[in-house]
């Protein structure tokens, strides 16, 4: 396995965040050997394809070349209308053939880590000038690897090379009785083939030379246990301020629950340990629903609150622990608590009248309201 300057061994795949600041410093899998064969078959191929228009073009710039009235010799604009003549037929086939291989030269370089711009990767590093790490890059594995290649390149291309000079000898002395000029376009045509498959060949190194650049750059970015645990860290942030602002969140929290126990219709209490604060809006969509709970120490806090802003207070341990339970703030009550809820706002209205003088005081409030089983909490 890799290791790192100290001697630690690197373990660990490289996280996306090292993926990402590798990519912003330049360093992505590449493959020069993709490169290079991607334009030489390209190149192949154009020759292929716009050879004939070349050779024709050739033909006609040897011919007037060399067949020219002696009258021409000495009139100097005739050489600048020859020139131009040559070049407006040449230009184009060969423009072309250029202009693909510029294209094809950028694909295939971004074919394996794709299209990548880096300022970084621009900037000199003074460390190359060392004569020490020149030193290690001579005599690196990297240094040995690049060797191997190079002797696979020519065994691969000399065996290829070999085998073509075979298949087409015989073809090759028949050209000799050709007649001209069949015997020119034919010997054109295979050497255009031959190219073609030499260059070809060059896939044999492709295929190798991919997937070690890949495996490379895997290896070079792999982390420490120590480096994805303090990448963690930093991405995440250090336990201690994660803590302060979960601490923070929930005081805020806790702000605005206390904030909304004023416009709670009723407190329904433990009486000791919990409290609850319940909701009804009579015009509104809403099942009763809880503004806030809490226990100890917070539900104290609702009951002064509450009795700060005389917000009826009620004692139901079965019915508070139930809904501490089974209901969360700003969520409304599950249906098998609506009745037992239904009869606390019920008494709490009839409490309001009775205040109010509109009419006789209600009956005490029911210790037992009828809690289902599944919703009967002891503790």
């Amino acid at each position: 396995m890799a290791e790192n300057e100290n001697g630690t061994e690197r373990s660990e795949e490289a996280t996306p965040e090292r993926l990402k600041k590798s990519k912003e410093k330049g360093q992505v899998a590449r493959s020069k050997e993709l490169a290079t064969a991607s334009v030489l078959i390209s190149a192949a191929f154009s020759f292929l394809v716009f050879g004939d228009r070349l050779a024709y073009e050739l033909s006609l710039l040897m011919k007037a070349s060399f067949t020219f009235e002696r009258a021409s010799i000495f009139n100097p604009e005739q050489m600048w209308l020859d020139l131009s003549r040559s070049v407006s037929g040449l230009g184009m086939p060969m423009f072309t053939i250029l202009l693909m291989l510029f294209v094809i030269s950028i694909l295939g370089s971004s074919l394996l880590g794709g299209v990548l711009f880096s300022t970084k990767a621009m900037m000199p590093k003074w460390s190359r000038l060392s004569p020490a790490a020149g030193l290690k890059r001579m005599l690196g594995m990297q240094a040995w690897v690049e060797l191997l290649k190079s002797i696979l390149k020519v065994l691969v291309v000399v065996g290829v090379a070999w085998w073509i000079f075979g298949a087409t000898f015989d073809h090759i002395l028949k050209l000799s009785v050709t007649p001209l000029p069949g015997s020119v376009f034919e010997a054109l045509d295979m050497i255009t083939w031959m190219f073609i498959f030499l260059c070809c060949s060059l896939l044999v190194i492709v295929a190798v030379d991919v997937p070690y650049q890949i495996h490379k750059h895997s290896q070079e970015l792999k982390m420490t246990k120590q480096e994805v645990k303090d990448e963690f860290r930093n991405s995440e942030g250090k336990p201690e301020v994660k803590q302060r602002i979960r601490q923070l969140q929930y005081e805020a929290s806790q702000r605005k629950m206390m904030g909304d126990v004023p416009d709670a219709d009723v407190i329904v209490t433990n009486p000791t340990h919990y409290s609850v604060a319940l909701k009804y809006e009579q015009n509104g969509n809403r099942a009763p629903y809880v503004v806030a709970k809490g226990v100890d120490f917070m539900a104290l806090k609702i009951r002064e609150v509450a009795r700060e802003y005389e917000v009826p207070v009620m004692q139901s341990p079965p019915l508070c622990r139930a809904i501490y339970h089974t209901t969360e703030i700003d969520g409304e009550i599950p249906e098998e608590l609506f009745a037992s809820v239904a009869q606390v706002l019920a008494y709490i209205y009839q409490l309001e009248q009775f205040r109010k003088g509109r009419s006789s005081r209600p009956k005490t409030l029911p210790d037992d309201l009828n809690i289902p089983e599944g919703f009967q909490y002891n503790d």
